[in-house]
């Protein structure tokens, strides 16, 4: 499993694969009366993978308890996985230290981790809709409670847009050729290949105006890449605007200016 997590509170440093485990802490042995509630992931914003490192990213979340249960009792770990349940989820990451909590009553703790998804963590089928989730481990570090499905977050692959319109400058009628690449993370080969068959906006914004006006749809190609022409008329400037899908983000290309004479 390439589910992965530290926990500094239980062996010093414990991979989430042993939580899972059906033999690992003697797991199922224990039971624990605490629920998971009120899980958000990165804010609500989809996590972004780049191609090389990693990004870090927040999870908040309530931890309800018995009245009994103390807070050296038991400890919480947030997870964010890709398939139907922890226990069977090949991918997902989990923090590398143990959440910060707050009681705000005697059964209610508020909890925040901090969460770093890179590379290793994924491969590029598995960009898209993953779950959040939740255990709780007992003191002596046993896992009692897989708490799934708590809600949906969108992991996908770091995109990135370029531009370039010439001549520069150019003779008002003429043709301005834009060319441009849509590339988005690989995480197999840790590189950024060619997003193929999209569609991509040519957007135009004149000198002094701070709004981008659509002027054409094209496709990109099997290698990413873009180009087409349009008609010099004034300064300004031109890009391209990926709206995004489900496994890719939304991305623009800094403005590339022409000067019209």
């Amino acid at each position: 499993m390439r589910i992965r997590a530290t926990v500094a509170a239980v062996s010093g440093a414990l991979a989430l694969t042993a939580f899972v485990a059906p033999a690992a802490h003697a797991a199922g042995t224990t039971t624990l009366a605490v629920t998971f509630s009120s899980v958000q992931v990165n804010g609500g914003k989809a996590v972004v993978v780049p191609a090389t490192g990693s990004v870090k990213f927040s999870i908040t979340y309530k931890v309800t308890h018995a009245a009994s249960l103390k807070s050296s009792d038991f400890f919480t770990v947030p997870v964010i996985y890709h398939g139907s349940a922890i226990k069977s989820a090949e991918y997902g990451v989990a923090p590398s230290d143990l959440a910060s909590c707050t009681s705000t009553s005697s059964t209610v703790e508020s909890c925040k981790a901090t969460l770093s998804a890179g590379h290793d963590d994924v491969v590029n089928s598995v960009a898209g809709t993953w779950q959040a989730g939740g255990i709780a481990f007992d003191k002596n570090g046993n896992p009692a409670v897989f708490a799934n499905n708590l809600g949906k977050v969108s992991v996908q692959r770091l995109s990135k847009l370029t531009v370039n319109a010439a001549p520069e400058p150019v003779k008002k009628g003429r043709t301005v050729t834009v060319t441009g690449s849509l590339t988005r993370a690989n995480w197999e080969t840790n590189k950024y290949g060619g997003y193929a068959g999209q569609s991509v906006k040519l957007q135009f914004r004149k000198k002094g105006s701070s709004t981008y006006t659509t002027l054409k749809t094209v496709t990109s190609s099997s290698t990413g890449a873009l180009k087409t022409t349009t008609t010099a008329t004034v300064d300004g400037y031109y890009r391209y605007s990926f709206a995004g899908t489900s496994t890719t983000p939304a991305v623009s290309a800094t403005g590339d200016y022409v000067d019209v004479q």
